[in-house]
């Protein structure tokens, strides 16, 4: 009964969500909405490539992997009297290791984050 549902009804499911979504949903678009940058910089007109910095995605995978480490320490915190001893000096060697990483990154710059498109040569504007 399980595989039925996972195979058949949830697919029909979404599909009939997904046409009521473009049958009754309101479509007000609006410049901001269709910008391609959600990050507050205005996108350069008249190129067919827009650039965007790669210490976005950095940051953002360091991002997802120090929120895995609170997915993982949280059934540490819910069975703390239960793990014992040996549990507890496991999830130590975990943060030790995690926040070595840590360090390590945050030496080699990875988390400072520039805008190389501020340094494009432009010519200087006279007055």
């Amino acid at each position: 009964m399980t595989m039925v549902v996972l195979f058949i009804f949830v697919p029909i499911l979404v599909a009939i969500l997904l046409a009521l979504n473009v049958l009754l949903a309101v479509h007000r678009p609006h410049t901001e909405k269709v910008t391609p940058y959600e990050c507050g910089f205005n996108p350069i007109y008249g190129q067919v490539r827009a650039p965007f910095a790669i210490q976005y995605y950095l940051v953002g995978i360091l991002f997802f992997i120090f929120h895995l480490e609170i997915a993982v320490l949280y059934p540490l915190a819910v069975t703390l009297y239960q793990v014992s001893v040996y549990g507890f000096w496991v999830a130590m060697i975990f943060l030790v290791l995690l926040t070595i990483g840590f360090v390590y990154e945050f030496g080699k710059g990875a988390l400072k984050f520039t805008d190389h498109r501020s340094s494009i040569n432009r010519a200087p504007i006279e007055a």
